[in-house]
């Protein structure tokens, strides 16, 4: 394709997309909700968690907001509960990456290209995690909202940081990769060639093809086949994402 533009910048997700903790995320958004007297078994319950489901990538503050609309000391508190909650999980359990994804992040720094994880944890929750996994040299910067100014996915905020700070002078040099319908939508919006959605976390092919998706993998093993392909358009392309 004659248009194609090499990829410089890789903004990666963090969970369901880089490591696999998606059981740990959901199971701290339960016991949050729980604090505030929303609890298993009810209708408040299912309908909470199918929000914390649509949602999945977005802020936390953000999807704690929108279960408790008008109460912000109530989001607030569900938030610290969640951040406690996930802290403490780390701390028992730690974290795994997915598989592939230590050999992807090495492939991908080694030619050049840079990496920026985006999330929608806080600073502080970021923080911990970077340090149980060890990750702090693997990539060049982490990003949670509180870095972009406070918004977070959907929005493209966190991207387009990651490209003033990394010093990327084009948008189409960069790709993004996540597993959710937001992360999908911030690509979009942040005008990335690449935006691919991956099939390793809970949102379906279709939900990515609606965030906007160029592209579905299999998992992040893909990716280097896609960001390092001197034509792109030989890749599976999801044309009916727009």
């Amino acid at each position: 394709m004659s248009d194609v533009v090499p990829i410089k910048l890789a903004c990666l997700d963090l969970a369901g997309t880089t490591v696999g903790d998606i059981a740990m995320v959901e199971r701290a958004f339960a016991e949050a909700i729980a604090t505030q007297g929303i609890v298993p078994g009810t209708g408040a319950y299912a309908r909470a968690m199918v929000h914390v489901h649509r949602s999945r990538g977005c802020p936390k503050i953000d999807v704690f907001r929108g279960i408790f609309p008008g109460n912000e000391a109530q989001a607030q508190a569900a938030n610290l509960t969640f951040e406690r909650s996930y802290e403490g999980a780390l701390e028992r359990a730690g974290l795994v990456p997915m598989p592939g994804v230590l050999e992807v992040l090495d492939k991908l720094r080694g030619t050049g290209i840079k990496l920026a994880l985006i999330t929608g944890f806080s600073r502080t929750t970021l923080s911990r995690v970077l340090g149980v996994l060890g990750w702090h040299d693997k990539v060049d910067l982490a990003i949670s909202p509180e870095d972009a100014g406070g918004r977070g996915r959907p929005w493209p905020d966190m991207v387009l940081h990651a490209v003033l700070r990394l010093g990327v002078e084009d948008v189409r040099h960069v790709a993004v990769i996540g597993d959710s319908e937001s992360d999908m939508l911030c690509g979009r919006r942040a005008g990335a060639s690449v935006v691919a959605g991956l099939m390793t976390g809970v949102h379906s092919r279709e939900r990515l093809l609606k965030g906007g998706a160029t592209h579905i993998l299999d998992s992040m093993a893909d990716v280097p086949g896609l960001v390092l392909s001197d034509d792109l358009g030989t890749t599976q392309v999801a044309s009916s994402a727009r």
